[in-house]
């Protein structure tokens, strides 16, 4: 999705899809800001204690420098400040968590909420984490926002449609998707593999899964398109987008309950089976049913649009690595890919930031105070280049065997669809290197643009050339 020079983000500047929906857009500099010096929102909020032992200053982050290249940032902050109070670009202040140990243990904390109702900020604070529109619309009831005992109840519905044994079922379906995108381009010898692939291949197959017809398909996609790339402001078009869709789900309900009742054929969409779970005593309301639809549609797609695209990025910029994966698929070996997706997942992950929890009482982390009400956010992106963990974590190693990643969470609120996204991020990969060969970037790496916010971490395009396939 980019193309422009780095620039700051103003309000009339595009917000870009989960990341700015999950938490901020990144900041335009404040009126009285020295030119020239963006705002360090690390080094403003830090403790007094961190300040005199930390060598130099904090460094800065939620500038679109640092949306290209996060990476040495956190480095400073893993050593220095593990456990970080900060001010996000919304002025909501929360701690970060780098480190490999902490992240995983604050992971698994149920004293970490994922219900923003512990948020010590007042109800307009509370606006501001989370998805736009959601609460208005009635869609807060997901597994994003909810604890045990509604959570397992929930997720345990859903879970049945994400089992090893249906994740499989539907790989020919993920793989005629793949080939049709492919085709759509391959003649030309140039494509935009973010617009043109990786984001409609992951659109299409949740919507499959979820039962949305053929026929409404694309306005599924035209939703997603406005969550990535609305221009009117930080939140407001995702809120649009969000009404719109929750507008289609409840009238789809409707129709799929209909015809539920009208037949001895029930549908194997997921939405047909937490309708039927709801109808036999398992008290879902229409509200949980079109929220645990829209959350698997607005957070399943777009991290796998991430994961297609930062990986293929990947594997341009290290050419030894993408030639061994390239031999491994031609020799029919699937080992490498299999383990080359999780390295690709930890290298340069599709999720940034896990999302929100809510402490619910004072505990310590990383030796830290963090008192009943403060927001934490894990940094998945930093914990999986923790040198601690992983041996030379800056490297991309496709064989890397012990690989722990925290790439899709950990805990209770692992990713639900991480078997699905592993499923198209393999075939997306496989498919694209073994039909475009001589794949190779058609635009400076400096050029490109990644999308700025706060959960997600991804390019906003991603042009490439290669050898026309022949019709």
């Amino acid at each position: 999705m980019p193309h422009e020079p780095h620039q700051p983000h103003t309000a009339d500047a595009p917000a870009d899809g989960l990341t700015a929906a999950s938490g901020d857009a990144l900041p335009a500099a404040p009126a009285d800001a020295p030119a020239g010096c963006p705002v360090t929102a690390a080094a403003e909020a830090a403790p007094e204690s961190a300040a005199k032992t930390a060598p130099g200053p904090a460094p800065e982050l939620f500038t679109w420098e640092f949306a290209a290249d996060p990476y040495p940032a956190y480095a400073w902050l893993r050593e220095h400040a593990p456990v970080h109070r900060t001010r996000l670009p919304s002025g909501v202040e929360a701690w970060l968590v780098t480190r490999y140990t902490e992240a995983r243990q604050a992971l698994a904390d149920g004293r970490l909420s994922k219900n923003p109702v512990h948020h010590s900020e007042s109800a307009h604070g509370k606006g501001k984490v989370g998805i736009p529109g959601e609460r208005s619309a009635n869609l807060m009831t997901h597994l994003l926002n909810i604890d045990p005992p509604d959570h397992t109840r929930l997720r345990r519905l859903v879970s049945k449609a994400f089992t090893p044994r249906r994740v499989a079922a539907f790989a020919p379906r993920v793989q005629e998707l793949t080939d049709r995108l492919i085709d759509g381009f391959a003649q030309r010898g140039e494509a935009d593999l973010i617009h043109e692939f990786a984001f409609p291949l992951p659109i299409y197959a949740i919507c499959d899964l979820l039962g949305v017809p053929p026929e409404d398909q694309d306005d599924f996609r035209d939703w997603a398109g406005m969550m990535i790339r609305h221009g009117g402001g930080p939140r407001g078009g995702v809120a649009r987008s969000v009404k719109k869709m929750r507008g289609y789900l409840a009238e789809l309900i409707h129709r799929k309950r209909a015809t539920l009742g009208a037949t001895a054929e029930p549908g194997e969409d997921l939405i047909s089976a937490l309708i039927r779970a709801s109808d036999h005593g398992e008290h879902l309301t229409e509200n949980e049913v079109a929220a645990m639809a829209f959350i698997l549609l607005f957070a399943g797609f777009e991290t796998t649009v991430n994961l297609i695209g930062n990986g293929t990025y990947a594997l341009l910029r290290h050419p030894a690595q993408r030639e061994l994966l390239q031999k491994s698929i031609e020799a029919g070996d699937p080992d490498l890919l299999a383990t080359g997706i999780e390295e690709l997942l930890r290298y340069d992950g599709p999720v940034e930031l896990a999302t929100w929890r809510f402490a619910t009482e004072e505990l310590t982390l990383g030796g830290q105070r963090i008192a009943a009400g403060d927001p934490v956010l894990v940094v998945l992106a930093a914990a999986d280049r923790d040198p601690a963990r992983f041996d030379e974590p800056d490297v991309l190693d496709l064989t890397r065997r012990d690989n722990q990643h925290l790439g899709y969470g950990h805990g209770i609120h692992y990713c639900l669809g991480a078997p699905l996204a592993r499923l198209e991020g393999q075939t997306a990969l496989a498919t694209l290197l073994t039909r475009l060969p001589d794949l190779r970037l058609a635009a400076e790496p400096d050029a490109l643009r990644w999308r700025g916010g706060l959960i997600m971490r991804g390019l906003r395009s991603l042009p490439v050339e290669f050898t026309r396939e022949r019709p």
